[in-house]
C-alpha cells in the first residue's frame, strides 16, 4: 500500500478507476480531481459510502484542487474530451494535448516524484506530451493501452474457445487503435499454442475483433465508450507497481533504440515493478509481426506530427 494514488478526470474511466483502487486497497487515499466543481466531490462520497459493504478502508475523496493530490506515489491520468461532430483528429489531438499538458504541469508541482499511468487518447502520443511536460525519466509515465487491448483479446479467444480467460496468455503489442499487434505466435491456452487449438480464419477474425474492440462498444453504446476494461486495465498496472510485483505486461513505454525504434510510445512488453518500468523485453517477431509493428510505429508517428 502506497499512501496516495491521483486518478485525474471524474468521467466514467476515471471514476471506476477510483473505485477499483480503493477496493484493492492499494493506497491508503484515492483522490478524483475533476474541473467539475461537485462532480469528482459526489463521486468519491459515494464511493467512500460504498466502503462498509466493500469492505474496504482505503478513503476515497473528490476534489477540484490540485494541492489536495499533492505527495501522490502515482496519478492516473484518465482527462480529456471525446470527438465531436465536425471536429477533425489534428483538432482532438490537439485540444487532448492540451488538457494532458495542464494536467502534468500540475502533476510535476504537487507530485514530483509520482509515476504516471497514462489512459487518455490518443494515448501513445499523450503519453509522449506527458512525459516532455514533467521531464520524468520513461521509467515513471507508462501508457495503458496493451493491459487492455490484450485483455480484450484474450476475451475473445475464451468466448471462441470456450475456455478460461485465466488459462489464456497473450500479448498485443503497437500502438493503441487499429493498427495494434496481437501476437498469434505468443498466444497459447494453457501452455497449448493457439494455432493447435483453432484453424488461422478463426484465429484471424479474433485479431481483428481485437483490434476493434473499443469501436464495437462505440457503434454499441452509440453515445460513450469502453470504461469498465479500460479502468480495469489501469488499476492492474497500478496494483503492479505498488505491491512491487515485477509483473511482465504489454504496456506503452519510451523506445531508445528497442525493436530497432527510437523517440516514440509504442505498445511493447515491459516489467513493471514498484519504481514504475523496470525493463522492456525485445522478443523475437515473426517478419509479418515486425512488419505490422513498424507500421503500428509509423502510424504513432503521423499522429506526433499533428502535434502543436
Amino acid at each position: 500500500m502506497v499512501n496516495k494514488i491521483t486518478v485525474v478526470g471524474g468521467g466514467n474511466v476515471g471514476a471506476t478507476c477510483a473505485q477499483g483502487l480503493a477496493l484493492k486497497e492499494l493506497a491508503r487515499e484515492v483522490v478524483l480531481i475533476d474541473i467539475l466543481e461537485g462532480v469528482p466531490q459526489g463521486k468519491g462520497l459515494d464511493q467512500w459510502e460504498s466502503a462498509p459493504i466493500e469492505g474496504f478502508d482505503t478513503r476515497v475523496r473528490g476534489t477540484n484542487s490540485y494541492e489536495d493530490t499533492a505527495g501522490s506515489d502515482i496519478v492516473v491520468i484518465t482527462a480529456g474530451i471525446a470527438r465531436k461532430p465536425g471536429m477533425s483528429r489534428e483538432d482532438l489531438l490537439n485540444t487532448n494535448a492540451g488538457i494532458v499538458k495542464q494536467v502534468a504541469e500540475n502533476v510535476k508541482k504537487t507530485s514530483p516524484n509520482s509515476i504516471i499511468i497514462m489512459v487518455s487518447n490518443p494515448l501513445d502520443v499523450m503519453a509522449y506530451v506527458a512525459m516532455k511536460t514533467t521531464g520524468f525519466p520513461r521509467e515513471r509515465v507508462i501508457g495503458m493501452a496493451g493491459v487492455l487491448d490484450t485483455a480484450r483479446y484474450r476475451s475473445f479467444i475464451a468466448l471462441e474457445l470456450d475456455c478460461s480467460v485465466e488459462d489464456i496468455q497473450a500479448l498485443v503489442l503497437g500502438g493503441h487503435g487499429d493498427t495494434m499487434v496481437p501476437l498469434a505466435s505468443y498466444t497459447t491456452v494453457s501452455g497449448i499454442p493457439l494455432k493447435q487449438l483453432a484453424p488461422a480464419d478463426k484465429i484471424n477474425a479474433m485479431v481483428d475483433r481485437a483490434r476493434n474492440g473499443g469501436a464495437e462498444i462505440v457503434s454499441l453504446l452509440k453515445t460513450g465508450s469502453a470504461y469498465y476494461a479500460p479502468a480495469a486495465a489501469a488499476v492492474q498496472m497500478a496494483e503492479a507497481i505498488v505491491r512491487d510485483k515485477k509483473r511482465i505486461f504489454p504496456c506503452s513505454a519510451y523506445l531508445q533504440g528497442e525493436f530497432g525504434m527510437r523517440d516514440l510510445f509504442l505498445g511493447v512488453p515491459c516489467k513493471l515493478g514498484r519504481e514504475g518500468l523496470l525493463q522492456i523485453f525485445e522478443v523475437e517477431l515473426t517478419a509479418d509481426e515486425k512488419a505490422a509493428l513498424e507500421k503500428s510505429a509509423g502510424a504513432v508517428k503521423e499522429t506526433m506530427a499533428l502535434l502543436k
